[in-house]
Order: C-alpha cells, then structure tokens, then sequence
C-alpha cells in the first residue's frame, strides 16, 4: 500500500526528509480497526517528531494522526464499528501514523465521521477538538467559576488549530467572555468569525491589553503556543486562584512566578489516553460522538484552512514547512492516494 515514511530526522528543505514508500497492509487486531484513510490532516506535532525521532533502519517511520475514513476491516475484540462504517480519529503517538492508505487504530479512540461535512472537513477536526476539550473542560474545568476573578478565557494563539476549536467551544457550549490572541490582519479575521469577544495582539504585551478591556482579572488562559514568550504577561493578568493550561513545551518555565497567586498549572497531552490505555480511553471516542453531533448541529465548525491536494511527500513537505513557519491558520488538510 502507498504511504509516507522517513528514516533520518532531516530539515524539511531535505529531499529525503519526506518520501513516498511502499508498505505491507497491516492485520487488525484485539480492538483495532483497519481504515481506508480518505484525508489526513498536519498538527505541529508531526514537525516536532519528525525533527526528533528517526526509524530503525530498515524500517520506516511513518508521520500523521488526524484521519478520516472507512472502516475496512476489525480485530477479534472490535464491536463498536462495522465495515464500511465513516469514521474520523487522531489516532495514537506509539503506533504507526495516517500518512498511509490504510491505518490501524484502537476503535475506543475513534468517532463517527459527521455526516455533513467532507472527508477533508472532518479530518481537520479530531486531534485539536480533543486538545481543546479536554483542556477546557477537564484541565481547567471552566464551567466552574474562580471566585472573584472575571467570568472570561485567555485563549493564546487563538488562530492555530486547537485555538480555533477552543474559541468555539468556549464561545458556544459556556457564558465566558472569549478573549483570544492573534497578529496578523487574516489572523484576526479569522478568529473573529469564529466567535471570540475581544482580539488581543501577541506581538505585543497582553497584560496591559486585557486591562483596557476593563474587565477585571480573567480567571483561565490557555496558552496553545508561545507560552515561553508570554508565561511572564499571564502571571500578570490571570486572576488570583485562576487555572492556566499550556500544550507546547516552554524552555525554561518558571512555575515560581504563579505561586503568589496560587495558580493551579495544567498540561495537556491529548495522547494520554491512548498511549496509557487509561481505563477511560473510551471517552475519547465518546468526545468525537459529540463532537461530530455539535457539527451536524451547526454548532462547530470544521477549521480546515488550506487543502494541499493529494496525500503524498511533496505535499506534506510543503504542509510541514508551513507549520514551522509558524505563520499557518486553522488546519492543512491532503486527500487522497495517487492511483
């Protein structure tokens, strides 16, 4: 089957940092699932792997997490899917990745494709909807008010993939006031349409920005990049006994400075399910079933941005180059195997 694969961490300017490989079909078992991957979706995740994790020659390493599909085929202890079933995941950090045209993967993680979108739409939702929930919702528990501290969120980088899930998701399923960061005139532009109340620019300090909104202290932020940049602004603005939830891998981070106000921290892997096989992994399909319903519902909106065509090296090079630019909005989605 045709896939996707490298050997050598490489630049991604390398002309072997990417390539088109051939490998054998996989055989679904215990709770798997045997996918036909349609479309697949690139996360900062697969740049940073890729940069830090070869494969053992001669083996093959094979990137991507997001996925939607059909199910082809399940293992002995599978029950939640039958074959030809539409399904969209992101799948698991220790198991061979999407960039494949047939994948394996833990049904208990798996959601059922919504129905009203495409196979590309779909794809672009699963690894930054779970991201974002969880962090919201079990993290930082926003329903659950600070006492004292404004009724608002701080969504840093409001305009990348799981900010633009997060935006929504606060601003549709909770009362907060919506305060999201972004810099560019197109950035800003987006994450206004997706609903936040306040656009705050991260170029630029953030504390004294949320204080002429005169709103008083908010009581969560969540910082989805950049956090070393600006942890010194959110100590400074984050309510006394407020809860602060980061996904990116600040260098140093000096928790010291949130002890005065007794500041809870929460870190957020979306992988922890799945590769912990904790004894609620289950749930993660259970939020993608949501997920996908709010879609249908109108609720959410898919937050694919670019569509770079056919799912091969070439196009995920240029996928991964412009993730690390950092100057990518929204998700890039690819579809489909060359016949």
């Amino acid at each position: 089957m045709r896939g996707v694969g490298y050997r050598k961490s490489l630049p991604i300017e390398s002309e072997d940092a990417l390539t088109d490989i051939e490998l054998p079909v996989p055989e679904p078992k215990g709770h798997d699932l045997l996918v036909e991957v349609r479309s697949v979706s690139v996360n900062p995740i697969d740049t940073k792997v890729r940069k830090r994790a070869g494969a053992e020659a001669p083996a093959w390493k094979v990137l991507g997490w997001d996925a939607a599909g059909i199910v082809k085929a399940a293992g002995p202890d599978a029950t939640l899917f039958n074959a030809g079933d539409a399904v969209f995941y992101a799948g698991a950090l220790n198991r061979p990745g999407t960039n494949s045209a047939l994948h394996l993967v833990d049904e208990r993680i798996v959601g059922r494709k919504p129905g009203s979108v495409s196979f590309a739409e779909a794809a672009a939702l699963p690894l930054t909807a779970i991201t974002a929930w969880e962090m919201l919702f079990d993290r930082l528990d926003i329903r659950k008010a600070v006492p004292g501290a404004a009724s608002a969120v701080v969504i840093v980088g409001g305009a990348g993939g799981v900010g633009s899930i997060a935006v929504q998701l606060a601003r549709t399923l909770t009362s907060l006031t919506v305060i999201a960061t972004a810099s560019r005139p197109e950035t800003r532009d987006w994450v206004q349409k997706l609903g936040a109340h306040h656009i705050l620019d991260h170029s630029k300090p953030l504390a004294p920005q949320v204080k002429t909104l005169r709103l008083g202290a908010p009581g969560f932020v969540f910082a989805t990049t950049n956090t070393d940049q600006h942890v010194a602004d959110i100590a400074d603005l984050i309510a006394p006994q407020g809860r602060f939830g980061l996904i990116d891998d600040p260098q140093p981070f000096n928790i010291g400075i949130f002890k005065g106000k007794s500041v809870s921290i929460h870190w957020e892997s979306m992988f922890t399910r799945s590769v912990f096989a904790t004894p609620d992994i289950v749930q993660q399909g259970a939020l993608l079933n949501e997920v996908a319903r709010l879609v249908d519902a109108g609720t959410l909106k898919s937050t694919l941005a670019d569509n770079f065509g056919t799912i091969n090296a070439a196009n995920l090079k240029r996928a991964h180059a412009l993730i690390e630019s950092g100057r990518s909005r929204g998700k890039i989605v690819l579809e489909g195997f060359a016949s």
